[in-house]
C-alpha cells in the first residue's frame, strides 16, 4: 500500500501546497475533474471572460445615449464561448502536466473516499495511506428537490457556459449572485431571461440598499418572480415550464438552476476518517485548518465560510504554512474578507451591513455616482458608494459600491478598513485624482468623516 508525506484531493486551491511539499517526503495529489478546480475551468475565470463579450455588447446597445450610430448585427455565440475555453482549457491541461511529471508528486485522476483515519480507497481500486490529508474539494450546485424530482434537463453553472447555442429565452432558478452574473452574461447576448427567487430581493445577502436598489434595475431588464416557491417543473413542448405555488408557471427554452453551492464532500465517507460536518454540509475545521481528525485538514469551499476564490487561496497559503511548521500555526486570515459580483452594474462589498450593526452605535453616508464628475461622462444615475464608519475609533465598518467598476473602486476601502485607518485620513490624507471615478469614494468617505465628527461632538474639526 502506497504511503505518502502528503496527500490533497483537489487541484483547486489545493494545488498551491504542492510546490515545497516534495522535500518533506512523497506527495499524492488527487483529482476527479478537470485540473486546476471550479474557478479555472466552470467557475471565476470563464465566466468573467463571458461577462467581458456582454459588456461590450451593452456598450453597443448603450451608444446613442451618447451621440453614436452603431447596432449589434449579430452574436456569434461558439466564437465567444470557444475564445474563454480555448485559454482556460490550455491553462488547465498545462497544470496537469506539469504536476504529472514532476519530481516527489504523484497524480491520481480519480475519485477518493477514507476507508479508515488517514487511509483512502481510490476508485481506480489503488489503496493509500498518508501522514497528513488536506480536503480541498470544492462545491457543487444545490439542486432543489422539486426540480431534481421533475426529470427535466436542465443546466447549472458547471455546464451552462459550454453550451452548444444560446436559447432564445432562459428561466434561473436563484437569486444570489451566480444567477445575477450569468443573467447579466445571457441577457447581455440577447436571451430573454426570468429569474425565479424564494426571496423578497435579489443578492439578499448583501446590505439592504445594494439589494433593493439592484433588484429595482434587475426588474427592467428581466422578467423577475420575487417570494416565489418552486413547486415542480415540467417539459412544454420546447420549452421548461417552472411551477410556481400560487402563481403561474414561468417557462424558457433552457433552465439553469443557479440556486446556491453546496461543500462536495458527499462520497468521501468522513465519518470513517473521524471528520465532522457542521451543520451545513461544511468540514468542521479550527482557525488553523484543522478538522476534528488527526492529520487531516481542510480548506476552500468545502469548509470556509466563504466560497471566494481569493479566500481559498489565502487559506492555501496559510495552510502551506502550517503544514511546515507545526508547531507554529497561523490562523486562516478571515478579516476584512470582501466580494464581487460582476454583474451589471457591478456590486462590491467589504465588512459590516446595516443588518450587522443593529444594536451598536454607527454612522453612515452615501454618494451617488451622478455627483462626481466621471458619472456624468457615464450618464450614470443609478451608482452609489455607501459606508459605515464607527463613531468610538472614527475607522470603516463596512463598505459597499454598486456601479461601473465597483469591484476595483473598493479596494481602497479594503486596504483602509484592514490596515485601521480612520476614514478622516484616508478622505484627506492622500490626493484623490480629479475627476477619476474614484471621487465617488473620496466624497463618501468625507460626508462619512463628517458625520463621525458630529457624533463624536467635533462638529469644528477640520
Amino acid at each position: 500500500m502506497p504511503h505518502f508525506s502528503l496527500v490533497i484531493i483537489g487541484s483547486g486551491s489545493g494545488n498551491n501546497l504542492v510546490p515545497d511539499a516534495p522535500s518533506r517526503g512523497p506527495v499524492a495529489l488527487i483529482e476527479s475533474g478537470a485540473f486546476g478546480g471550479t474557478c479555472l475551468n466552470r467557475g471565476c475565470i470563464p465566466s468573467k471572460m463571458l461577462i467581458e463579450s456582454a459588456e461590450i455588447a451593452g456598450a453597443v446597445h448603450r451608444a446613442p445615449e451618447f451621440g453614436l450610430d452603431a447596432r449589434l448585427a449579430r452574436v456569434d455565440w461558439p466564437a465567444i464561448r470557444d475564445r474563454v475555453f480555448a485559454r482556460t482549457d490550455a491553462k488547465s491541461g498545462a497544470g496537469r502536466r506539469s504536476r504529472a511529471s514532476a519530481d516527489g508528486v504523484t497524480l491520481f485522476e480519480t475519485r477518493a473516499r477514507f476507508t479508515g483515519p488517514r487511509e483512502l480507497a481510490l476508485d481506480d481500486g489503488t489503496r493509500i495511506t498518508a501522514d497528513r490529508i488536506v480536503l480541498a474539494t470544492g462545491a457543487r450546485p444545490v439542486i432543489p428537490p422539486p426540480i431534481a424530482e421533475s426529470g427535466v434537463s436542465y443546466c447549472t453553472s458547471d455546464t451552462v457556459m459550454r453550451l452548444a447555442q444560446l436559447p432564445a429565452s432562459m428561466v434561473i432558478v436563484g437569486g444570489g449572485y451566480v444567477a445575477a452574473e450569468l443573467g447579466h452574461l445571457f441577457s447581455g447576448l440577447g436571451v430573454r431571461v426570468s429569474v425565479v427567487t424564494r426571496s423578497a430581493t435579489l443578492l439578499d445577502a448583501f446590505d439592504p440598499e445594494v439589494s433593493r436598489r439592484f433588484t429595482k434595475l434587475a426588474r427592467e431588464r428581466w422578467d423577475v418572480r420575487l417570494s416565489a416557491e418552486v413547486t415542480g417543473a415540467r417539459q412544454r413542448g420546447a420549452e421548461v415550464a417552472v411551477e410556481l405555488a400560487g402563481g403561474p408557471p414561468v417557462a424558457g427554452e433552457l433552465l439553469l438552476v443557479a440556486a446556491g453551492r453546496e461543500p462536495d464532500t458527499g462520497d468521501l465517507d468522513l465519518d470513517r476518517a473521524g471528520v465532522r460536518l457542521r451543520e451545513d454540509g461544511r468540514i468542521e475545521v479550527d482557525a488553523y485548518g484543522r478538522t476534528t481528525a488527526e492529520g487531516i485538514w481542510s480548506l476552500g469551499d468545502a469548509s470556509s465560510p466563504y466560497q471566494l476564490k481569493h479566500v481559498a487561496n489565502a487559506e492555501a497559503r496559510t495552510l502551506a504554512r502550517n503544514l511546515a511548521h507545526p508547531d507554529d500555526l497561523r490562523p486562516y486570515p478571515h478579516e476584512w474578507v470582501p466580494s464581487a459580483v460582476f454583474t451589471a452594474p457591478q456590486v462590491a462589498a467589504v465588512g459590516a451591513r446595516e443588518q450587522d450593526l443593529r444594536g451598536r452605535p454607527y454612522a453612515e453616508a452615501v454618494h451617488e455616482y451622478a455627483d462626481v464628475a466621471y458619472g456624468w461622462a457615464l450618464q450614470d444615475t443609478t451608482g452609489f458608494c455607501k459606508l459605515y464608519g464607527d463613531p468610538e475609533t472614527g475607522t470603516l465598518l463596512g463598505a459597499h459600491v454598486m456601479g461601473e467598476q465597483a469591484s476595483l473602486l473598493i479596494q481602497p476601502l479594503i486596504q483602509a478598513a484592514a490596515a485601521g485607518q480612520r476614514v478622516a485620513d484616508v478622505a484627506r490624507g492622500q490626493y484623490w485624482i480629479h475627476p477619476a471615478l474614484t471621487e465617488v469614494v473620496e466624497n463618501a468617505l468625507l460626508k462619512l468623516s463628517a458625520r463621525l465628527d458630529q457624533a463624536q461632538g467635533n462638529e469644528g474639526a477640520p
